[in-house]
Parts: C-alpha cells; structure tokens; sequence
C-alpha cells in the first residue's frame, strides 16, 4: 500500500520479531488475580484495558499436582460428555453410533446485512432404489484402479445381459460394487480375460496375448436410503457415510472411465487447455466433485481445478533441468537430486513399437559407460554393448547413470535417452517459486469467469444423461447452482495508539492503511543489527535500507535504536553459518543480547530455511529476512510491511479490536479467556523418511487476544492427532512429570497476565470430516489432562472449533451489477457468512469469507464446531471468527482463516524448515520400511531458543 492511500497491504511469507521482557514465575500457592472469584486486579501492565467481572468460584492452581487416577477419572468425564453432547438439542433424534457426538446448531445467526449469494452446490434428487453392496476379490491383485476398471467393465459387456441380470453395477476401483437392486446371486464367480494393453511384437498367425483374471463377487450389505433420508430430514444425527458413498461412486463412475482421477477430482487435456509450468512440468485442468448432505438435501458441489503433471518428454530432457551438461558424469549431490526426482515415475521405452512401461525405482551409481550386468544366457556385458549388439543403438550419454526398474534381485537398467516419461502422471512434489507462479497465472479466474466454467463443466458431465447415474440409480442432478441466503456481518473498529492522529480505523473492503497511526502497542529495540548476504547490495545500499527501516520503525510507533550494536557487514553467501555465529559472538562479547537481527537474503534462493534454523535453534536469535530485490528499492509501502512483522517479533502489537479494549466480546473479555491455534502439517508425497509437525498457539495478552506463543513438535509421518499437547512419564527421581504444548502454554498465560484461562477456545485446522470424532476424543482428553496437571479439578470450560480452508465450496454475488454486494474485483464482500440451506444438516458449522481477494476468486473457511461447552449463539461465533480475521500482524488486511489457526501453521510450516537439510538429501530411501520402523526413527525437533519461542518468531 502506497504511503498517499489506497488498499492494505497483503501478507508476505517471506519476511519475517523482539523479544519481549522475562515472565514472572508460574506461581501455583499465591496465584495472585487467577482465582475465579478473587476480584483482584490485573498486572500493571494491563492495567488499563482489564476489568475485575465476577466469575463463578474455583480452587486456585495447587501446589502440588494431582495424581494419574484423578487425571484417568476426568478422562473418562469428558468421553462421557464428548458422547452425551448432542442432547443440548430441545428435541433431539435418535443417539449416533458414533463414539462422539457434536453439538447441534444453536439456531442461525441474524447479525448482519442479509443478501442473496450462489453457492457451486448442484442440488440432487434421488429415486426409491433398492442398494445392494458387494464385495469384489479379483485375483491376481491388481493395484492399479485403471486396470481394475477394465476388468470389471469387461465383465458387464460380458454377463450383464444373463448372470448380472440386466444390472449396471457401479464400481470403485478397488473392492465395492453397487447395484440399484439384487444380483441373480449372493456370491458367484468368474474368469475374464483382458487383452494385454503393450504386447510383444507377434506374427499375424498368432492371437493376441491374453492375461486371465478370477473375479469373486459376493454380497456385503444393503446400505438404505431411508437412513439418509431421516438424516437429511433431521431426525437421525448419524450421517450414513455408507450410503453417501455409493451415490458418490455413482456418479464418479463415468468421469473415473475418462479421466485421470486425483483424489476427488478430475483432470484431463479435453477440460481445458494445458501449458507449462517449467523443469519438466505442466499444468493440466478439470473439476473437482463431492457429494455432500446439507440442510436442502444432497448437495453435489462442483469447482473448477488445475493441478501439474509430469511432461511426457524423454528423460535427458528432464534431468537437463538439474545438469545442463549431459557429457560428463553427474556430481554426487546432482545425482542423489536426480533419483529423488526420478523416483516412482513410470517410462516407456522409445526404441520398440510395444513396449511396458517401467516404474523407476533409483539410478545406478555408476555411469552406463562402465555399469555391467548378466543377461539371460548368463553372459556378462555393458549396457552398451547390450544395446549395440541387440537393437543397433549407439548409445550418445555415456556417462550419465542408468535407470534402475524392476526388483533389487533382478534389476532392469534403462538408457534415459531412450526412456520417455508416461502421460498423466501427476507431479505431486513441491512446485518451486515460478511454477507456482505460471500455474497462478494460468489459472486464476474472476467471479464471473470461474462461476461460468463450473456451470459448463456440470452441463458437459451431463449427469442426467448418464445411464447409469439417472436410469439405473435414479439421480438427478439440478442444472445450475444454488441461490442461498446470506448475511454480511460488519467490520471491526480497529485501536491503534492514542498519540497517532488516527487512534482508530474502521476497514473498509477488508483492508485499510498505517498513514496517520502507529502501532497499539510499539516495540522496544535497542540492540540490533544487519548482516548482508547479497551480492548485488553494496554496503551502501544496506546502510540506507537499514536506515529507512529503523526510520519508520519509529514513526509507527516503535522506539528503535538508531545505532547497530555493530557495524552492517556483508558476509559471503556460502558461509552463512559462520557469518551468523560471528554476528553473536561479536555482540556477546560487549555484554549485550541481540534483540534483532535484519538479514539481506542471499541472491539465490534456498538459504531461507538454513538461516531461521541456526539463528532460532541454534543462537537464540530474532531475525527478520528481506529479499534483496525488496530491500533495493527503498520503497515506504515496503519498511512498513517489515515494520509491522519486527514490531510482534519484539513483542510489540500492531492493532487490537476496541471491542476488546473495552471487554464487550461475548464470552471472551468477561472472564480471563485463552485461544488456541493448532495445525499439523505433513511432508510431501514420497518424502517417507519425513515427520509431520503440529504446531500449537495460544493468546498470552488477554483481553485483547493479539499476542500469540507458538510451541512445534514433530510426530510420525501422517499422524494427524496432535500427539504433544499432553504427556507424562514416571521418573526415577522425581515422580510423575507433566509436560506437553497445551500444559506448557497455560502456564505462559498465567505468567503473562496474571490470570489462569476460565475458558479455553481452540481453532483446529487440517482435520477431514472422516476424523473430527478421532481427533476430538483424543485431544480433548489432552487439554482436559493438561489442566487437570496444573490443580486438582481445574476444568475450564472448552469451545473446539475445525478449520477448513481448503473447503471447495465457493460463493458468487447472485447481482453482479450491485456494488454494495461486490469488491473491487468481483468478489463478495468481507465479513459474507452463510450457516443456512448449503450448511449441515444438524451440526453448528457455517461458511465465512473473510477477506478481499488479492486475484482471482474469493474462498470462504468452514468453521465446525466440534465440542461447545461454552455455549456460543450463531452470531457470537460468527462475529467472533470474524472479528479476529482483522488482527492477523502481518498485513493491513483481513485474511481467509482466523489468525490462530494461520498462526499455528506458519510455526509449522517454519519448524520443517529446521529439519529440510537432514531429510531432503537423501530423498526417500526408506520407502521399503514399515510404517513402524519409520515411527521409531522420529527424531525430536531442534529445540527452539526460550527468548525466541517468547515472541511472534514465525511471523
């Protein structure tokens, strides 16, 4: 945002904070203002903005903590309330098998604007069918779904007419099929021959090589649609995830035949057009289709996608993308990033008419020119030679190493001249910076523009059309999208500091500006300094930057030394270790503890990862990365945005809500209230000997719930439930020790404010619909355990929130000619929340949209709650959710996810940059072990310094 006006400023993930003064110690025998009924007043330092509501009476914290059974026994309550949670309804239907049940809607909000949006939710209608579920054994085993379906769907050509009694089955892919009425059998097999899809080059006499397959169907079930039924119509709480599953499969069945299914979604070259992303990658598009239940009924939503795929190119072409010079032998670490790329994509080879494709499985160590093997006949020979002597190939890159196939007894090895990477193949790695930008660019759609691609995308699928879909199953799918009704709840007045000529703002549009303000509460600075890591910067150029920074540092309401503890240096790019380490050295030695430290990145990307390692785990410092092309431009909207992110990571505050201020936030600012983010993140597809990390963050700065603490910890690969928010262990010498992030976190907010939590309020992201009873049962008795840890009977009541913003659900203006209805840029305004017709059925969940889209189509989040002891209304969450979108640090902007859910996962995220040098490097070389042996390798994370993890570092 220009210094003049105009637009808030958008989040930058590559700029990174203070470290705010020592803590008192958590005192459990004079837990001085934390006892509920106490009456006592705050901490000097809020002071100001705290007031002394009566609350209802509680013990205050024990000194001494309570025993294992008295933790067991408050387990055991809270799976008894998790169960008996849903009977908050007035009039509620039968009880879920489930082993947990979920609040029910307390009523829909009324807060707001009303307006009308449309919704990409195709409305379905379904016949009276009589569902049968059958099993299906195929045998040999067949991995591949592709193949699978060739088999099953050769089977009906066959025996649809006699043995399958005129049925058209829907099949999986895998195990299930699933017929609209009986099979003439409960169980009955049959042997289907499929011709071989790359046979050998044959005579014309001879037939066409065959492979034999015994399939096994068998009755397993007769899922009812009665049951959905009464669940749709509120009289059941139990979603029948069986039935839905079978319309799902319905109505995936002819897209599945088509196209190259991902997951949920579809992508071919006849959905639109492809383009290249670069390295060897390219973009194709298609749709993404989920059935789902909602207040109106079955609801079929539909987005238009892209995702990136492998291009069909030989593969000298593609590892040109790592090594320009392919006539001479690659490099060690070249190498080893060559079979990390290379490994598990299938190629085929171009110098034969039929041909298999091979699955890569490594690359020989040695290059071809010298790799030897023992044919069939038991003689020994080069690769060369091999080639030479059979097809009358002269091989052109000797020295590059081979593809390894086939099994490590009898290995297959492939010229990558000669292998050419198989079509379709979705590239499932990490995109780099420019391909993720070229696919934005490819892809990103306005309003207007997505709306219509998703309506012709519906209209090609033709689902009404489909056999299978409408005769045989008796769907109908609606021909366009639904209107639903919708409230745009208003933005939040924002307090800024009262010496700035504006104390306050009222946002506009989702975004507003610093001109005129400074800082709620500004940060001290005194001991700081730069490092240069550029090259293209001359210490000039890094003195005046530093220079602008600090100026308006200051000016925003910071009080920031002019002065570095030592001089801005410019080190070398390739010794950033040591440049960091003498950095420290150099201020310890004066006496002092570096508070800041304002790093030029390097030219080249990829020492981001390695500098926050060293300074964070390592040194116990705060730093904050500017990219050198930023940095050289000197330009104010610029130091402001990097203002606003050293300011928290000093333990500053860049704006809080008045509401807060003034304690008028329902069930938050009367009584000493913590909120919690936490996220898990999982590495990338093929990275098997990577951990998932869970990062966990609490507000420390109660009311105004704008500071936040953040604690990591890595768990198995794929774990979703956060497995560290509680522990214990007996220990020899001191007995049963309490540990874990939640437990470690409300002590840090007794430290901070005096007061311990009288109602906790947690936002979890990452969690799928199949695991909200997995997850809540299980981290639920965590957070019940680690209070219970700090005194005896201490239960604070829990609010238990799922963040998911990657929902696929996306709102459109039903008036696109309306201004008051629309930003900018088509969009739908901030603050739109829908909890009507699109909504569950039952369940206390609703959409909100939080922000102004930078580009491209706004994406609400879905908030579900889980668990409700505190007993939100609709509008007190909604506002609630709403409101804190307003105070995330980084930016002048609202964002899409409520901040500490946004929190926890850029500490996350950051905490897999600690660990991306050990696990990068050597790629996936455990793909063979176990799931158990790779638990027990799970190294704990570098521990993060106590003056960093005090502050906002992931900023």
């Amino acid at each position: 945002m220009s210094r003049s006006g105009g637009g808030g400023r958008r989040p930058d993930s590559r700029h990174d904070q203070p470290t705010q003064a020592p803590a008192p110690p958590f005192q459990r025998g004079t837990d001085r203002g934390s006892h509920y009924g106490s009456g006592a007043a705050p901490s000097s330092s809020h002071a100001a903005s705290t007031s002394t509501a009566p609350a209802p009476s509680s013990p205050s914290i024990s000194a001494s903590a309570p025993s294992s059974s008295s933790v067991s026994t408050l387990v055991e309550e809270t799976e008894q309330k998790l169960t008996l949670a849903a009977l908050a309804a007035a009039t509620p239907p039968p009880s879920s098998s489930q082993a947990v049940g979920f609040p029910v809607r307390p009523g829909f909000g009324t807060v707001g604007r009303k307006c009308v949006v449309r919704a990409n939710h195709f409305m379905v209608q379904l016949a009276e069918r009589d569902i049968h579920h059958y099993d299906v054994s195929i045998t040999p085993w067949v991995t591949s779904r592709k193949i699978n379906r060739q088999i099953i769907s050769q089977l009906i050509n066959l025996y649809r007419l006699t043995d399958l009694g005129e049925r058209i089955p829907a099949y999986d892919g895998m195990k299930s099929i699933y017929t609209a009425g009986p099979l003439p059998f409960e169980s009955k097999e049959f042997i289907i021959n499929l011709p071989d899809s790359d046979p050998r080059p044959s005579s014309s006499t001879r037939l066409r090589r065959e492979r034999q397959f015994r399939v096994v169907i068998r009755l397993a079930s007769k899922p009812d649609l009665y049951t959905l039924q009464q669940f749709l119509r509120r009289r059941h709480f139990e979603a029948p995830y069986e039935v839905i599953q079978v319309l799902a499969v319905v109505l995936r069945a002819a897209p599945s035949e088509k196209h190259t299914v991902v997951g949920r979604s579809f992508f071919s070259t006849d959905l639109g057009p492809m383009g290249q992303l670069g390295d060897g990658v390219e973009y194709w598009r298609g749709y993404f289709q989920s059935l789902r239940p909602t207040q109106m009924g079955l609801s079929l939503n539909i987005d238009v996608s892209a995702s990136s795929f492998y291009e069909p190119i030989l593969v000298t072409e593609f590892v040109q993308n790592y090594c320009r010079d392919l006539s001479h032998p690659l490099s060690d670490e070249v190498r080893l990033k060559v079979k990390k790329a290379l490994k598990g994509i299938k190629v085929v080879l171009t110098h034969r008419e039929y041909n298999n494709s091979h699955k890569i499985t490594g690359i020989s160590s040695q290059p071809m020119s010298q790799l030897m093997f023992t044919d069939d006949s038991a003689t020994r020979m080069s690769v060369i030679q091999y080639f030479r002597e059979r097809y009358n190939i002269a091989l052109q890159f000797t020295s590059l190493p081979a593809l390894v196939a086939g099994s490590e007894a009898r290995p297959i090895y492939l010229p990558m001249e000669l292998s050419r990477i198989v079509a379709g193949q979705r590239y499932a790695k990490r995109l780099n910076e420019r391909q993720v930008i070229a696919l934005l660019r490819a892809t990103c759609q306005r309003p207007r523009e997505r709306e219509e691609n998703i309506r012709m995308m519906a209209r090609a699928n033709a689902y009404n059309e489909d056999t299978l879909v409408n005769k045989e199953f008796g769907i109908q799918v609606a021909d366009d999208l639904t209107s639903v009704d919708a409230r745009i709840l208003p933005a939040p007045m924002l307090k800024y500091h009262e010496t700035g000529r504006e104390a306050s703002v009222n946002p506009g549009f989702g975004q507003w500006n610093m001109i005129n303000k400074k800082m709620f509460n500004g940060g001290r600075v005194e001991v700081w300094t730069c490092v240069n890591f550029s090259t293209r910067l001359n210490r000039d150029v890094a003195f005046q930057f530093c220079q602008g920074l600090v100026d308006m540092c200051n000016s925003k309401g910071m009080v920031f030394n002019l002065r570095p503890v030592i001089p801005i240096s410019s080190s070398n790019p390739n010794q950033i270790e040591k440049a960091l380490v003498d950095v420290h050295n150099r201020t310890t030695q004066q006496g002092k503890q570096l508070q800041l430290l304002i790093i030029i990145l390097p030219d080249v990307s990829g020492s981001y990862g390695r500098i926050k390692r060293v300074c964070e785990t390592e040194l116990g410092i705060v730093s904050q990365c500017c990219q050198p092309r930023q940095a050289s431009r000197l330009n104010m909207q610029y130091f402001e945005n990097v203002a606003l992110k050293i300011n928290v990571k000093v333990g500053g505050r860049n704006t809080v809500l008045v509401d807060a201020v003034q304690k008028r936030i329902p069930l938050v600012t009367d009584r000493p209230t913590i909120i919690f983010g936490a996220d898990v993140t999982h590495p990338q597809p093929g990275e098997d000997s990577s951990p998932s990390i869970a990062a966990v963050v609490a507000s420390m700065d109660w009311p105004e719930v704008a500071k936040y603490r953040g604690l990591v910890s890595a768990q198995a690969h794929h774990e979703e439930i956060i497995q560290d928010l509680y522990k214990s262990i007996q220990d020899p010498q001191r007995g049963f020790v309490h540990g874990g992030m939640i437990r470690e976190l409300l002590i840090a907010f007794r430290r901070s404010t005096n007061f311990k939590p009288h109602r906790i309020i947690f936002y979890r992201d990452g969690v799928g619909e199949r695991q909200f009873s997995q997850v809540l049962l299980h981290e639920m008795n965590a957070i019940r355990q680690a209070c219970a840890s700090l005194e005896e009977g201490y239960a604070p009541p829990v609010t238990f929130v799922v963040v998911q913003k990657r929902c696929r659900t996306r709102l459109f203006p039903a008036e696109n000619n309306r201004c008051d209805l629309t930003d900018r840029s088509g969009n739908i305004l901030p603050g739109t929340v829908v909890d009507t017709e699109i909504c569950h059925p039952t369940e206390f969940d609703f959409y909100l949209n939080s922000h102004a889209a930078i580009q491209g189509t706004s994406r609400p989040t879905r908030y579900h709650v889980l668990y409700d002891e505190n007993r939100f209304t609709a509008d007190g969450l909604q506002v609630l959710t709403n409101n804190l979108c307003y105070t995330y640090a980084r930016c002048t902007r609202s964002v899409s996810v409520v901040p500490p859910a946004y929190y926890a996962y850029l500490a996350a995220f950051r905490a897999r940059y600690y660990i991306e040098d050990e696990t990068s490097a050597g790629g996936s070389t455990d793909g063979n072990r176990s799931t158990a042996e790779r638990n027990l390798a799970i190294r704990p994370l570098p521990v993060i310094k106590d003056n960093v993890k005090d502050v906002m570092f992931y900023c």
